[in-house]
């Protein structure tokens, strides 16, 4: 009975600091884009065939910081991040994560979604997009994304920046998409 009284409790306590972590702006943040910049620097520089993303996708949606942790059975994280439509910022976007399966730990990592044509694009901006356990993850390393191809007209790629964390767990990815700028 205690067990499930604790569950509960980190599960509230996990659904709060989520609601509370998003950031509240009241207009667009030029060091977004900054960021955003030296993201995608440091992709290139860590994989030079992500090149061919980049000069072949439709859009990106580019996530300098995103921060997960979990504890036991549950996790998640949050993180923001610019949308690009053929080289031009279009919006910004926040990815939430909720995972669940033994874990135990945190980390920080950047993350960038290519969208292979102009219907993966409009589909992420519709404002609630979701990917599921299903599409796969790339971890950038240098002549990984010659071997790497669209899954649902989306590639993604993931550059761990820190921390350590345990897992095997089952989750997903929302989104959200805000064009005001």
């Amino acid at each position: 009975m205690k067990t499930v009284k604790t569950l509960k409790t980190l599960l509230l306590a996990l659904a709060a600091m989520m609601m509370l972590s998003g950031t509240a702006r009241a207009g667009w943040d030029p060091g977004d884009e900054v960021n955003a910049g030296h993201t995608i620097e440091m992709f290139k520089q860590a994989d030079p065939s992500l090149d061919r993303f980049f000069s072949r996708a439709y859009g990106y949606a580019v996530y300098s910081d995103i921060y997960k942790g979990g504890f036991m059975i549950i996790g998640g994280g949050h993180g923001k991040g610019i949308v690009y439509e053929q080289g031009k910022p279009v919006g910004r976007s926040s990815v939430t994560m909720l995972n669940v399966g033994p874990q135990l730990g945190g980390q920080a990592f950047s993350e960038i979604i290519f969208f292979k044509d102009q219907a993966a694009l409009v589909n992420f901006t519709k404002g609630n997009y979701e990917l599921s356990a299903q599409i796969g993850v790339v971890l950038v390393k240098s002549g990984l994304a010659t071997n790497t191809d669209y899954s649902d007209g989306v590639a993604v790629f993931a550059m761990p920046k820190g921390g350590l964390m345990g897992e095997l767990t089952i989750g997903g990815q929302k989104f959200t998409f805000d064009p005001g700028q």
